[in-house]
């Protein structure tokens, strides 16, 4: 891998290390709204938690100045905790709701998301597996990743799910920061496949900060494995990480 200027890529995943994680939410929010100017209904699929948070607040002053920007263009969430409340404030639909969804303006008709408390979780995957089809595929991703490695609710395992499924979530998942605003805490994961991801036109990983300097180290190596679900973005000829260590 080559260094320079910021930056160094291997046979296709891209880095772009930045000064800051401020400057990296900066670039993240610069190439969707590039995105977002070239194909207007462009379908987003995006990610809860912190590592896309500042991202999604930059786009919101962006929707604030340019109302018409965001107009057509489309979401879906990657992932949700089963079990919680639809209302509880752990939920990546609170989450995406508060900050992404109503700052831009995204109508009811544009958006798909699992539920987090389905009658039937295999047959609200089988909802969301046959939404794609139809509307899909993801223009562009935005992930965030775990320490241990996984991408949406794709845990490590001896083998990944292609598609929407219903996921076993791992301990270092399950004391996730987002759940601290939650009494309660998930049974199951409901994520989208790594074969939806990898479909994905553009992929766009966020990672900041110390905790996630082991993770980004791991990842550098050009090597595939199940045990480290993101590493599965080496297969895809799109994707850039974006992170504020230098490595």
């Amino acid at each position: 891998m080559k260094h320079g200027k910021g930056e160094f890529s291997g046979p296709a995943l891209r880095f772009e290390v930045a000064p800051d994680f401020e400057a990296a939410s900066r670039r993240a929010a610069a190439m969707i709204e590039s995105e977002v100017r070239r194909r207007p209904d462009l379908l987003l699929c995006a990610a809860a938690g912190s590592s896309p948070a500042r991202t999604y607040e930059l786009l919101g002053e962006q929707a604030a100045q340019d109302p018409a920007l965001f107009s057509q263009m489309r979401v879906i969430k990657v992932d949700e905790w089963g079990g919680l409340d639809p209302g509880d404030p752990a939920t990546c639909e609170s989450d995406l709701r508060t900050r992404l969804l109503v700052p831009l303006r995204i109508a009811p008709d544009r958006y798909k998301g699992f539920s987090s408390r389905p009658p039937d979780p295999a047959g609200e995957c089988e909802r969301i597996a046959q939404w794609l089809a139809r509307h899909g595929p993801i223009d562009l991703c935005v992930l965030g990743v775990g320490v241990n490695g996984h991408i949406a609710m794709n845990e490590p395992a001896q083998a990944l799910r292609p598609g929407p499924h219903v996921a076993r979530l791992a301990e270092s998942s399950l004391r996730h920061p987002m759940l601290a605003a939650s009494a309660a805490k998930p049974a199951y994961g409901l994520t989208l496949g790594i074969g939806n991801l990898l479909q994905s036109r553009t992929i766009l990983l966020l990672a900041g900060g110390e905790r996630k300097r082991p993770v980004l180290e791991r990842l550098r190596r050009p090597e595939v494995t199940p045990g480290f679900p993101v590493s599965f973005l080496w297969l895809h000829p799109g994707a850039t990480v974006l992170c504020d260590q230098p490595l």
